[in-house]
């Protein structure tokens, strides 16, 4: 989503790594050149003067302009700045004192409310929580169906409710919401989660209606769905929403769009509430806390390997990984079998694009994430095939795959012989790189002090 505003930024920044000195002209030059970059990302313009202002009066100060890499000093600040314009800390959640806590949705039609509804249940299912879903939009005929599939989808309980042949109403609305509290507590369930109705834009018949629920179930968290797609739309919505309702949080679906990122900078700061979950993608698990820093870390092209490390220790079998470094780096080496494994846990983490995103653009790793674009993702499922097509005995014994062989492999697989000599030669290259390294004595470190050894520890990166 940042790309752009990343690669203007850190132009601004080559331009001050370049200056022996600085000065009032080349800060006022670099100040304009990031002020542009914010503004063609669709940030709110307020949002862009006060920025800017707080950057310049810290940049232009004595400690800065004396320092002995004031382009650097200068690049902290500006983190800072982001940092505090986004919140300073990752939001915390708020739950009731007497089960359930009542969480009610918030939004605009279209901005990903019912889904967001969900991942926001297996969010809290994943947390050890036990949520109920209802849906209360009774003027939209797919909407209350909608939520029943996104339900079944995770696995959570859900308040269907009988609409009795009563009309589409507040009334109704009320109803369902009261009957779906009082299920949740005979259910045990410690959350329920209140998907509201939304409208193509903002109405009086909406804002009422949501100002009578908020009054009925006094809700703990009153969250509005933004989606990150719509700039300063979203940012405007939100604004309203909190005027009427008095917002507790804001969550951004999209994030994984290609949007220029206007709306995350500028929401918070607008409504003074701080942006709790982002959405990064269509499955139930794509959803994730904000952190501040973070974000900003990408923003910057610093990346995120604190998310990266989360999300690999999440996804991968911690005790498949150690055997296969065990094998492939003692000197057992490794089979094709070994190889698929590998292939299959990388596909956990999510397409290459989405994993090279989160390492620094900058450094030993610039250039990386334009390289990622050029990646093949259904390489993987054609390299996952050719080994499938292949008897167990060339799994474990690569050296067998005779010509003939080659040609049963590639015929069972749909591939071309040629796939099969890339693949049994990319696998010959990688249990040779191994077992280099493993006569260099990285293994024997590695086996020892396991992801510490590499420094990619949650206490390596502050946690």
């Amino acid at each position: 989503m940042f790309e752009n505003l990343t690669d203007k930024l850190q132009r601004a920044f080559k331009t001050l790594r370049g200056q022996g000195t600085l000065t009032e002209e080349n800060m006022a030059e670099a100040l304009r050149e990031i002020r542009v970059a914010l503004l063609e990302a669709d940030v709110n313009l307020n949002v862009v003067k006060d920025l800017i202002e707080h950057i310049r009066a810290k940049a232009m100060g004595t400690e800065v302009l004396t320092a002995l890499s004031p382009s650097e000093q200068v690049i902290k600040i500006v983190r800072d700045e982001l940092i505090e314009l986004l919140g300073r800390d990752t939001a915390r959640f708020k739950f009731a004192s007497q089960p359930p806590t009542v969480i009610l949705m918030a939004g605009l039609q279209g901005s990903g409310k019912t889904t967001t509804s969900g991942k926001l249940a297996a969010w809290l299912k994943k947390g050890g929580h036990r949520p109920m879903l209802v849906s209360v939009d009774v003027y939209r005929p797919a909407a209350r169906e909608q939520l029943k599939v996104v339900a079944k989808s995770i696995d959570a309980k859900l308040y269907e409710g009988d609409q009795k042949g009563e009309p589409a109403g507040s009334a109704l609305v009320e109803r369902l919401a009261q009957e779906a509290r009082r299920e949740a507590r005979n259910m045990g369930c410690d959350t329920l989660i209140v998907d509201t109705a939304g409208r193509l834009h903002i109405d009086e018949q909406l804002m009422d209606e949501m100002v009578r629920l908020k009054k009925l179930l006094n809700p703990q968290e009153i969250l509005y769905v933004a989606d990150a797609m719509t700039g300063q739309d979203a940012v405007n919505s939100a604004l309203d929403f909190h005027n009427r309702l008095g917002l507790t949080g804001i969550i951004l679906t999209k994030m994984d769009g290609d949007a220029r990122g206007g709306a995350a900078l500028s929401i918070r700061h607008v409504t003074g509430q701080p942006i709790k979950f982002i959405g990064v993608g269509e499955k139930p698990d794509a959803f994730e806390p904000f952190h501040p820093d973070r974000i900003v870390g990408r923003i910057l092209g610093m990346g995120d390997m604190m998310s990266l490390i989360e999300k690999a220790e999440e996804k991968l079998d911690r005790k498949k990984s150690e055997e296969f470094a065990k094998k492939a780096l003692l000197g057992d080496g490794f089979t094709l079998e070994d190889f698929r494994d590998q292939l299959r846990q990388i596909k956990k983490l999510g397409s290459m694009e989405s994993i090279l995103k989160m390492l620094p653009s900058v450094g030993p790793f610039s250039g990386m994430q334009q390289a990622a674009k050029n990646v093949d993702e259904k390489q993987f499922v054609r390299l996952e095939a050719i080994i499938n097509s292949m008897t167990p005995k060339e799994r474990i014994n690569h050296e067998i795959i005779s010509g003939s062989r080659r040609k049963r492999i590639a015929a069972g697989s749909g591939t071309t012989v040629q796939d099969v000599n890339m693949l049994l030669r990319q696998y010959a290259q990688m249990a040779k790189m191994f077992k280099q390294m493993g006569k260099g004595g990285l293994a024997r470190n590695m086996m020892r002090g396991g992801l510490g050894s590499l420094g990619l520890t949650k206490q390596k990166f502050g946690r």
